[in-house]
């Protein structure tokens, strides 16, 4: 009954050592200082030489054994059996010669731990089965060192604590604590880490060696009494067999003789020589992990039933693949899975997920970033008048009124300087859609689930139809946000209740920041009130308006015949519909056929005389001052004149170019190009809200809500085929090989468990 508890123990321990089970089985770890002797009561205890020895640290890897006990074999079988043996997990082959197990042990430690003194967590598991050993399971550990020597790792010594105290700390484990009786026990440092785990003591054999070199006069009974350091499990003595014995290569039996003949003739140790030894330190190991082991039955049973209830939910969760087989399963699981995944996006755009994240915006929170903070700050940033200098402006003007003056600021100059400055708002608009795709796009690609990943074709499918999809309507939406800029540059509405607002007080801004002296004002004995009165009256309303005309300078003002712009402010009288007001503000600003004054007008029929503005520079270099303008040049006509020849009129003229930066404006083209510049960005303000209004409105239309509409449509049309369904459901090698550990980890720990009823129901 008693062995077959170790050897159950041992089988379970070998299942689970292939499988990685987590139970921790109930076995001996031997602790110790290096060199205190650790690998000689092993290899006393098995009664054979298998142990890598030598200088510094020799056990760099934990060591397993498991010593089974066998009956010898009937000399007279044939072919003869092999007494002993042993046998390593990791390779399939039986050893009878010991010298190959020690090779083979420093082999296998080399392969993992490497050519220097370096430690590995990774354990050997040897078993060794002989009629002269006890069932017993054994860890034997790296021995504890305090200084790196040669190319030790700087922290081996806490690499080393580290690994020993893993072990150790396990509740199942039994801890042999090896200590040289040479040294003070005080000194310890076996015991001292047993104790930081088993403070009582309740779990720790004491285990001391070099009784045979103590000093002169000198003895450890207190120690093996438990007078010193009480261990529940006491103190056992043993004598092992020193350097020279070894490389003379006494015999175990010898070995064991000349200890007990130690024991027996000491006079200190003569009356406990029973309780010594390396036979009676085998016996006792032996009952005590018997114990251990009735100890832990229930403890293990628990741990068990916790595990087989992990395990079957861990391969519930990779499915039954049974179902894989029936084409009507097929189609139902490729169809809620691709339910699951249309539902995972559409939640993830509106925000219905279940697992929100709190660090970081996800879904249509992103895509709300990008249209308000991204797109809006990115429009926020443009100059309405980028681009643009007081040159530009300038000649603009020119161009648009051909060879006449202008009267007033031409509303095709105006056209022509702000459609260029509302295609400034199609690169970031055209952004914004590819940045709200590819967040679909990422969207699309972090739906997942457990039963997802474990078919990984069709988890790729249903991106990619979902990609194809977005791609589909990302073209759409471009154009649609393209158009967008065109139409509100397609047609330049000046009529526009905002517009008229903000172009009054871009004309009370041109108008105050141009000088003060641009014209005397006309005094009512000039005549002017008779002007302001027409002003006032024009298209029979008193408008709250701005109405422009040109004022001659007094005949006493040096200035006298230049033409100077007058604005003129009427306050609307009572009733005045605001309609009238905004047509005869637009009429007198803009004209009602092109530039120009209003036509039949009182201010033209008043002032259609009045003489045009200069539109060029003299260069003919006379001293006398003469009329300005394109003529110039103009002198009195003879035949030998040739000003009016247009072959040579470049000698006499010189072109105004729009790139002539020291060309100086005057009064009247700073105050037109202010107020052409307050209209761009009056007007410009205008289109940007409504852009800022009208892009995420087409996005949200074209490509998210179109999206989400149809995804699911998409995904069914696409890959709910009979003829796919295998290749779609093909599942991951890497899971196929999980389950099946999984499996067979449950069939092991069912198996376990029964085992352990068993035994529990049989009388102890």
């Amino acid at each position: 009954m008693d062995s077959d508890l170790i050897k159950l123990v041992n089988r379970l321990q070998d299942t689970f050592h292939h499988l990685g089970g987590e139970l921790d089985m109930p076995q001996l770890v031997v602790v110790g200082s290096q060199s205190a002797g650790k690998s000689s009561v092993l290899e006393n205890i098995v009664g054979r030489d298998f142990l890598p020895r030598g200088q510094g640290i020799v056990t760099r890897r934990p060591l397993v054994l498991q010593l089974i006990h066998t009956p010898i074999p009937d000399p007279s079988s044939s072919p003869p059996a092999y007494t002993e043996w042993a046998q390593f997990l990791h390779i399939d082959k039986r050893f009878t010669d010991f010298n190959e197990v020690r090779r083979e042990i420093e082999q296998e430690t080399y392969r993992v731990a490497g050519q220097n003194k370096g430690i590995s967590r990774l354990p050997i598991s040897l078993r060794i089965c002989s009629p002269n050993v006890l069932d017993l399971t054994l860890v034997d550990l790296p021995g504890l060192t305090k200084i790196p020597v040669g190319d030790q790792p700087s922290d081996i010594e806490r690499q080393i604590r580290t690994l020993v105290t893993e072990y150790i700390s396990k509740p199942s484990s039994v801890i042999l604590a090896v200590s040289p009786a040479n040294v003070d026990l005080a000194n310890s440092d076996s015991l001292k880490l047993a104790r930081s785990v088993d403070p009582q003591g309740r779990r720790t054999i004491g285990v001391l060696t070099k009784l045979d070199i103590m000093d002169a006069g000198t003895n450890a009974l207190d120690i093996l009494t438990g007078r010193v350091y009480p261990l529940k499990l006491g103190f056992i003595g043993v004598v092992n067999r020193s350097q020279q014995d070894i490389i003379s290569e006494k015999s175990m039996t010898d070995a064991l003789d000349s200890e007990s003949e130690f024991f027996n003739n000491h006079a200190a140790y003569r009356n406990i020589a029973h309780k010594n030894g390396t036979k009676y330190l085998a016996r006792s190991l032996n009952q005590v992990l018997i114990n251990h082991i009735r100890e832990k039955l229930p403890d293990m049973k628990a741990r068990l039933n916790t595990l087989m209830g992990q395990a079957q939910q861990e391969l519930n969760s990779f499915g039954d693949a049974a179902i894989f087989g029936d084409k009507n399963q097929q189609g139902a699981l490729i169809l809620r899975l691709m339910n699951q995944f249309a539902h995972d996006f559409i939640a993830s755009i509106e925000g219905t997920k279940v697992d929100v994240s709190t660090k970081e915006l996800s879904g249509g929170a992103r895509v709300y970033y990008i249209f308000n903070d991204v797109f809006g700050h990115a429009l926020a940033s443009i100059d309405s008048t980028a681009g643009l200098d007081n040159q530009d402006i300038r000649t603009a003007i020119r161009n648009s009124t051909g060879p006449r003056p202008s009267l007033f600021v031409p509303e095709a100059a105006f056209d022509l300087l702000v459609k260029p400055q509302i295609k400034l708002l199609e690169a970031p608009s055209l952004r914004c859609v590819e940045l709200v795709y590819e967040e679909l796009v990422k969207l699309c690609h972090n739906c997942t689930s457990p039963d997802l990943e474990r078919f990984p074709r069709l988890h790729a499918q249903l991106i990619e139809c979902v990609s194809e999809l977005l791609r589909e309507r990302l073209g759409p939406t471009s154009d649609y946000a393209q158009s967008l800029i065109e139409i509100q540059a397609a047609y330049i509405n000046t009529n526009h209740p905002a517009f008229i607002s903000g172009s009054a007080v871009a004309a009370q801004t041109a108008t105050s920041q141009a000088p003060k002296q641009l014209a005397p004002p006309r005094t009512p004995e000039d005549g002017d009130e008779s002007v302001a009165e027409e002003l006032a009256g024009v298209n029979g309303v008193v408008s709250r308006d701005w109405a422009f005309c040109f004022l001659d300078a007094p005949r006493s003002s040096p200035d006298h015949g230049i033409r100077t712009l007058c604005v003129i402010i009427k306050t609307c009288a009572p009733g005045t519909s605001p309609h009238s007001a905004r047509e005869t503000f637009l009429n007198y600003f803009f004209g009602q056929n092109g530039p120009g004054p209003v036509g039949g007008s009182s201010l033209e029929r008043s002032h259609g005389s009045l003489a045009p503005a200069p539109t060029g520079r003299d260069i003919s270099n006379t001293d006398t001052p003469g009329p300005t303008g394109l003529m110039a040049g103009k002198r009195p006509l003879d035949g030998n004149n040739a000003a009016y020849d247009m072959r040579s009129l470049g000698k006499h003229i010189e072109a105004v170019s729009s790139s002539d930066s020291g060309a100086q404006m005057t009064q009247r083209e700073e105050m037109e190009t202010s107020l052409i510049r307050s209209l761009i960005a009056s007007y410009f303000a205008i289109v940007r809200q409504s852009i800022q209004d009208l892009i995420p409105k087409a996005i949200m239309h074209f490509l998210v809500n179109h999206s989400t509409k149809e995804v699911q449509n998409r995904l069914v049309a696409a890959l709910y085929r009979p003829e796919l369904f295998a290749e779609l459901l093909d599942e991951d090698e890497t899971l196929v090989a999980e389950r099946t550990r999984v499996k067979a980890l449950l069939d092991a720990y069912k198996e376990a468990f029964k085992t352990l009823s068993d035994v529990n129901l049989k009388p102890l």
